[in-house]
């Protein structure tokens, strides 16, 4: 199962010392071709939001959110299934820094004569 692993900022980080390492957590899985691709974001200042309504086409700064907590960097995962996605998203620093949400790819269905 591919699972996109959402790696989001958090008000309030684990207090205690992390010693965790991002590098050593992504050889570690680039090394087992669990992790097909990952990237940091840009931060919110840095974003646009794009909607089409009535044929008009509108750009707007970044989301409205009202939160502190924001999207920074993303991860697709190939695994056997949530629970293995669950441990190794446990063992990525930002599990303790901030938070990561975890959501399977859509499993279309094969059509008969595609």
């Amino acid at each position: 199962m591919k699972y996109m692993m959402f790696v989001i900022t958090d008000s309030t980080p684990d207090t205690e010392p992390d010693e965790t390492d991002v590098d050593g957590w992504v050889d570690e899985l680039d090394a087992s071709g669990k992790r097909i691709i990952g990237e940091v974001l840009q931060p919110l200042s840095e974003s646009r939001v794009v909607r089409v309504r009535g044929g008009k086409r509108y750009v707007t700064d970044g989301p409205f959110a009202e939160t502190k907590e924001w999207i920074c960097g993303f991860d697709i995962l190939e695994v056997e299934d949530l629970e293995e996605a669950i441990d190794i998203a446990s063992k990525h620093p930002m599990a303790r820094n901030g938070q990561l949400e975890l959501r399977p790819f859509m499993q279309w269905e094969e059509t008969a004569g595609a």
